[in-house]
C-alpha cells in the first residue's frame, strides 16, 4: 500500500504520516477502498506478504514481552483475564499479594498463571494501549488515522485450545496475528451494527444456530496476518499445533444512535416535552396514551427541526474526547523543562491532544481539552493557535504577545498544564 497523508476533510488537518503507516500495517488496501468497501461493512483479510512490515507484529508485543508483563511488572486486575472452556476463571484463583511492600491482593501470580495456561487456559492481557510502550504509540497513531477511540488486548492461547465460544463484539476490531497459527471461523451478523447495550449474550441461541451454518470466512492466521471485523460479525478462534498470540485492536463505535442520545438529552430544554401527562392518565391503557404519544411526537419533531448542530457536537465532544487520551508525558522531564524555559526554547503540542479554541467573552478565549477547559486572555489566542497547529515552535516567535516575558509566561503555563511538550 502507498503511504500517503490523506486530508482530514471538513477543515480537519491531514492525517500525519505516522497515522497513515499505522493503518497501512492493518489493511492491505488503500485507505479510500478500505473506507468504502470494508469499514463497518465486511471483513478484510490481509496476509503478511501484502503488508509493509516484513517482521509482522512482534515489535508491538512478542511472547517474551507478554512473559515480562505476566511475571515482572506487578500486573493487577483488570489488566488480565483468564478463560477456559469458554468461561472466565475467577480472579481469586490467580491473584494474590506480591510480598513485602506489595501486599495488595489483586496482583497476578505467575506460578498460578503457569498452572492455568499449561492446562489449556487462554490469557487475555487487557488495556495494553495504557501499559506497553510500543502499543501506546501504535494505538495513538492508529486512532488518529481512524478518528476513533480504541483499545488493545492480547490473547495468548495454548496449542489446540479455544478461549471463547462463537460470539460477536459491539465494536470493530483489527486482529493482528503475532505468533503461532490460529483457525478463525467468521459468520454474518445476527444483529447488524449492535450497540454496546446489545451484547451477544442476549442472542446466544441465534448466535449458536448461525455458527452451525456455512462460514463467510474460514481461515488460519499466521504471523504477520491481519484481519478486520466489523462489529456484529460472529467469530471464533482456535490455536493450532502450537501456542498462539494475537493482538485485538477494538475500535469504539461512534454511531448515529449516539447523536440521537444527545438530541434527546438536549430536548429536555423544550417545555412541551417536559409537560406532565393529564391527571389520572392510565399509562397501561393504549387508548389513553395514544393522544399523548401523538402530541409528544409532534413536539419532538418541532424541536428536532430547531436542533443546534453546535450543541450536539459539544455533547459528542464531551463523550468522545475523554475516550482517547493524548500521548503520555514524562512529569519529571516536563517539570525540568518548565523551569528552563526562555525565548529560545522550542515547544510542540502534546501528540494526540484534542483541542478547540473558542471565544469566551469579556476579552477571553476558551481552550477546550479532553478533560478540562482553560480560560485565557484573548491576546493569547494567536500564540495558542500557532503553537498547537505547529506553525511556530520557538517561544520567542509566538505571535500576538507584547514581549518575550509574556511569551515565556504562556509557555510555562502550557507546559505545566501538559498541553505543550519540549520539541524533539
Amino acid at each position: 500500500m502507498t503511504i500517503t497523508d490523506p486530508p482530514g476533510g471538513r477543515g480537519r488537518p491531514a492525517v500525519p504520516s505516522a497515522a497513515a503507516r499505522a493503518l497501512a500495517r492493518c489493511v492491505a488496501v488503500e485507505p479510500g477502498k478500505f473506507a468504502a468497501a470494508h469499514w463497518g461493512r465486511s471483513p478484510l483479510l490481509s496476509r503478511a506478504a501484502e503488508l509493509p512490515n516484513a517482521d509482522g507484529f512482534a515489535d508491538l508485543l512478542s511472547p517474551a514481552d507478554a512473559d515480562e508483563l505476566l511475571s515482572r511488572r506487578g500486573l493487577r486486575t483488570p489488566f488480565l483475564r483468564v478463560a477456559k472452556d469458554g468461561q472466565l476463571v475467577p480472579a481469586a484463583r490467580w491473584t494474590g499479594g506480591g510480598g513485602a511492600g506489595a501486599e495488595i491482593g489483586d496482583q497476578v501470580l505467575d506460578e498460578r498463571i503457569l498452572e492455568l495456561y499449561a492446562s489449556g487456559a487462554t490469557l487475555v492481557l487487557q488495556g495494553l494501549h495504557r501499559t506497553w510502550p510500543a502499543l501506546i504509540d501504535f494505538a495513538r497513531d492508529l486512532g488518529a488515522a481512524l478518528a476513533q477511540p480504541l483499545q488493545v488486548n492480547a490473547y495468548l492461547t495454548p496449542a489446540g485450545s479455544q478461549g471463547f465460544a462463537t460470539h460477536y463484539d459491539t465494536h470493530d476490531v483489527f486482529v493482528l496475528h503475532v505468533d503461532g497459527r490460529k483457525h478463525w471461523r467468521i459468520h454474518p451478523p445476527v444483529l447488524p451494527d449492535p450497540l454496546e447495550r446489545q451484547p451477544w449474550g442476549g442472542r446466544a441461541d441465534e448466535v449458536s444456530a448461525t455458527a452451525q451454518g456455512p462460514a463467510a470466512l474460514d481461515v488460519v492466521l499466521e504471523p504477520g496476518d491481519a484481519l478486520y471485523l466489523p462489529r456484529g460479525w460472529l467469530h471464533s478462534a482456535q490455536a493450532q499445533d502450537t501456542s498462539s498470540l494475537h493482538l485485538t485492536v477494538g475500535i469504539r463505535a461512534l454511531t448515529r444512535y449516539a447523536i440521537v442520545e444527545q438530541l434527546l438529552a438536549l430536548a429536555a430544554a423544550d417545555a412541551r416535552l417536559r409537560a406532565g401527562l393529564p391527571f389520572g392518565t392510565d399509562v397501561a391503557d393504549p387508548d389513553a396514551i395514544e393522544p399523548e404519544l401523538t402530541e409528544t411526537v409532534e413536539a419532538l419533531r418541532d424541536w428536532l427541526l430547531r436542533a443546534d448542530p453546535a450543541a450536539v457536537a459539544a455533547r459528542l465532544r464531551e463523550r468522545a474526547w475523554p475516550a482517547a487520551r493524548p500521548a503520555p508525558i514524562r512529569p519529571l522531564a516536563q517539570a525540568a523543562a518548565l523551569a528552563a524555559v526562555d525565548a529560545d526554547t522550542r515547544l510542540a503540542a502534546r501528540p494526540g491532544l484534542r483541542w478547540r479554541l473558542d471565544p469566551a467573552g469579556d476579552d477571553r478565549v476558551a481552550l477546550r481539552l479532553f478533560d478540562r477547559v482553560l480560560t485565557l486572555p484573548a491576546g493569547c489566542g494567536p500564540a495558542l493557535r500557532a503553537l498547537l497547529t505547529g506553525a511556530v515552535s520557538r517561544v520567542g516567535d509566538l505571535p500576538g504577545l507584547d514581549d518575550d516575558a509574556d511569551r515565556v509566561v504562556l509557555a510555562r503555563r502550557l507546559l505545566r498544564e501538559a498541553i505543550a511538550v519540549p520539541a524533539e
